[in-house]
């Protein structure tokens, strides 16, 4: 694969001022041309790939028995034997007061309190933290990706104010978006289309601060709260424009096929993970989410000739029939082969001096602790690459759980944000320490 490296090193904030808004803008070779600044090789950055099916895996088969780096492994993990080095397990974690069986599938990045109370709003993801703290140092700030979601209703990523951002399932349009670059014509519409976007807004945000003088405290508040989004939709705006005047990076892979049968699960799954690892290698983002909806998946094909004898939420929900398990085990095995390919395909890539897997985090994990009894406890977790020292099982209390958070601060903080909570964290993960 051909990939674009920009390492021109810049002063480490440049920033757009006008009309009251102040944004950090993106690398441009514009501007390194004109700032004075030797070139010369940096560090290169270190990524995020979240992922997390949304009915979670059989916890007895997937969780070891012992702890610590002598840990024997389970049978799920036994698919991931010959790259143990390379990942840890991570048992006794979960989201305090995130309880509610399906409900908590969106609050897997974001720990939000109380999906099923009256009134809940979701609070931002993880993705998006780091996005917003890292600001605009690649083409796309993140990517939100699916298999078989049912993008209205569920995704893995969410704003600041607690709203939806839809899940991107098709792989042929991810890669246009990568890497076909339109006509100049086409450009030219393009950045025509995002000047009347920003122009609206302009107007918009003119219009409400006139407004906002007759409102009371409270109201005013609320609109301050609104004009807020609305300056940020104007950064993102304005750091498309100086995107789109920018090459996109060269790839000597096909352009991918899309795959339409809900059926087909896990080669959906495995092209979508393909997607992921080529937005990461190319440097078109640094972080990923992947919701696996296995919720919304009807009966799919495990194997050639073989299909399941029902749905995958009604599966979960086995109740212990030997049939509805033994099908579950299989589904599982092959998820866990799939995240075996991930690790030793980005183990496989250099990236800088090291491998693309030590700069690549990838987290493994889900909502669900139990789908069959709808317990969100002691949900699974995997952990693989990233800079960290792994090869061991973290055992947290199965009783009194750690919070999940204190896994997010830790991956926020090797990413490279000083920062020391997200959510409910209590700090950083004890026991998790970096090479």
């Amino acid at each position: 694969m051909t990939r674009i490296q920009n390492r021109t090193v810049m002063p480490r904030r440049r920033f757009l001022r006008g009309l009251g808004v102040t944004i950090a803008l993106p690398w441009l070779e514009s501007l390194a041309s004109t700032a004075g600044v030797r070139t010369g090789p940096i560090e290169p950055p270190r990524r995020m790939l979240l992922i997390s099916n949304n009915l979670g895996v059989l916890p007895k088969s997937f969780f070891p028995t012992t702890a610590g780096t002598d840990y024997e492994l389970s049978p799920y993990l036994s698919k991931l034997a010959d790259v143990r080095s390379d990942f840890t397990v991570i048992s006794g974690l979960s989201h305090p007061d995130v309880a509610g069986g399906h409900s908590t599938e969106n609050c897997f990045l974001t720990a939000a309190r109380g999906p099923t109370r009256s009134g809940f709003r979701n609070t931002i993801s993880l993705d998006q933290f780091a996005a917003e703290a890292l600001g605009p140092v690649t083409r796309f700030p993140t990517m939100n990706l699916g298999v078989n979601i049912d993008k209205a209703n569920r995704s893995l990523s969410w704003t600041r104010d607690g709203a939806l951002l839809p899940a991107q399932d098709s792989a042929s349009a991810l890669f246009r978006k990568m890497f076909v670059q339109g006509d100049p014509a086409a450009v030219q519409h393009q950045l025509h289309r995002l000047e009347e976007r920003g122009s609206i807004l302009d107007t918009l945000l003119d219009d409400a601060n006139q407004f906002s003088r007759r409102l009371g405290r409270h109201d005013r508040a609320r609109l301050d709260q609104y004009l807020t989004s609305v300056r940020e939709v104007e950064a993102r705006l304005e750091t498309a424009r100086q995107w789109e005047q920018r090459p996109k990076p060269a790839t000597t892979d096909p352009a991918p096929d899309d795959i339409t049968d809900n059926k087909l699960f896990f080669q959906k799954f495995e092209l979508m993970l393909s997607m992921a690892e080529l937005a990461l290698e190319s440097d078109s983002t640094r972080i990923v989410t992947l919701m696996v909806d296995a919720f919304a998946t009807p009966s799919f094909q495990l194997h050639e000739n073989e299909t399941t004898t029902d749905g995958y939420h009604n599966l979960s929900h086995h109740g212990q029939a030997v049939e509805k398990v033994k099908q579950l085990e299989d589904a599982d095995r092959q998820q866990m082969e799939l995240l075996h390919r991930l690790v030793q395909n980005l183990a496989s890539k250099s990236d800088g001096d090291q491998r693309l897997l030590d700069r690549t985090m990838i987290l493994f994990g889900s909502n669900m602790g139990d789908a069959n009894t709808h317990d969100n406890t002691n949900l699974p977790i995997l952990l693989a690459g990233g800079g960290f020292k792994h090869g061991q099982h973290l055992a947290f209390r199965r009783d009194q759980n750690a919070p999940l958070c204190n896994l997010f601060v830790s991956l926020l903080q090797q990413i490279g944000l000083e920062t020391g909570e997200f959510g409910s964290s209590t700090g950083t993960l004890a026991g998790l320490e970096t090479t």
